[in-house]
């Protein structure tokens, strides 16, 4: 291929409120690279809990149908635009993307490419972009875990509790994770205290190994959740809510939704208890386009995916790989993510 051609590229569209089967496979053609952009063939994407919000019409925000899903990738640059350095020609590199992602082939904005170092396996990267980054920025960058403190993880068996359960571990913090009984093992493996997340007596559970309360809770689902985790922190401790999981099989309308939980966890913080409650989304302060804000989202990004990239390569991080799906196969990839009876921890893989 030469920068001067078009390309030929499968993608999966997700035409509306569908179910998974009704996910499409199509063929378009990409133009050459513009100025600013690179041509970047993908190896590895994959399913996140963005997906199975999106083609229920209940992600904050997303964009209208139709559209490709696909949160990130993992890719080579095949071809450059003008301004962009040729040295990038044959790299592989990782892309924060929201959607996108499901197609043999994009076109991205140089900037946004962060190279991957060498020695990292494409599908083990690509566990690491979207859950890495939101699993390391949630524990540093906003509840600021440190080692001997006791955090609480919801959801600690899917593809971002994976990679939180061990940041925090490394961090020195102690663990207690919620999940599936049939993920028990594996949690207690990577030095968990696991919970069953459908035990009615979960918060008295999480009392008696946590008398004085927890430093931190990690909540994706929501709802009536986040009053408990809330009542589970210790007199100085953090809330990180991140995502409405709970909420995902309701019919209403979602915006409101959101911004009833983010007024709550706002106005907690003005009780005079010393404790902290925020939601994270990792696009929070991207700015617009060429702004200065952007550049600075652009360079915290790219600071915090090699961190965790260091991590994967030195050990400390294992990915963690729940299955493997070609491309062609999405719709199984995401009824596998959306049953409840899945049975192995960590991200799923599309590659294509």
């Amino acid at each position: 291929m030469t920068e001067n051609n078009a390309t030929t590229v499968t993608e999966v569209v997700l035409p509306g409120k569908v179910e998974p089967a009704g996910l499409r496979l199509v063929q378009r053609t990409l133009p050459a690279p513009a100025a600013g952009q690179a041509l970047v063939r993908v190896e590895s994407t994959a399913v996140s809990a963005a997906e199975t919000g999106m083609r229920r019409g209940r992600y904050v925000p997303q964009p209208p149908f139709p559209f490709v899903p696909g949160y990130d990738l993992v890719g080579v640059v095949e071809a450059v635009g003008p301004g962009v350095d040729r040295a990038l020609l044959g790299r592989r590199v990782a892309a924060l993307t929201k959607t996108g992602g499901w197609a043999t082939a994009v076109l991205l904005t140089a900037a946004d490419l962060v190279e991957v170092p060498d020695g990292i396996d494409a599908d083990d990267a690509e566990t690491l972009i979207v859950n890495g980054l939101t699993a390391y920025q949630m524990l540093h960058r906003v509840a600021k875990v440190q080692a001997g403190q006791t955090v609480l993880v919801l959801g600690a068996g899917g593809g971002v509790g994976t990679i939180l359960v061990q940041l925090a571990r490394h961090a020195g913090a102690r663990v207690i994770g919620t999940a599936n009984p049939r993920h028990h093992e594996a949690l207690r493996a990577m030095g968990v205290e696991p919970v069953d997340y459908r035990d009615p007596e979960l918060a008295k559970r999480v009392r008696t190994l946590a008398p004085d309360g927890v430093d931190a809770v990690f909540d994706h689902l929501g709802g009536a959740s986040i009053d408990t985790s809330y009542r589970l922190l210790n007199r100085t401790g953090t809330l990180v809510s991140y995502s409405i999981a709970s909420k995902i099989d309701e019919t209403g309308p979602v915006l409101p939704v959101f911004l009833k939980l983010v007024a709550k966890l706002t106005a907690w913080n003005y009780l005079p208890n010393g404790k902290h409650a925020s939601f994270f989304n990792v696009w929070t302060g991207a700015g617009k386009p060429d702004s200065a804000k952007r550049t600075e989202f652009r360079a915290r990004i790219r600071t915090d995916l090699l961190h965790v990239f260091g991590l994967l390569r030195d050990g400390v991080l294992t990915a963690k790989i729940a299955a493997r799906f070609p491309l062609a196969e999405a719709a199984a990839a995401l009824e596998m993510s959306e049953s409840s009876g899945r049975t192995a921890v960590g991200k799923i893989i599309l590659v294509p």
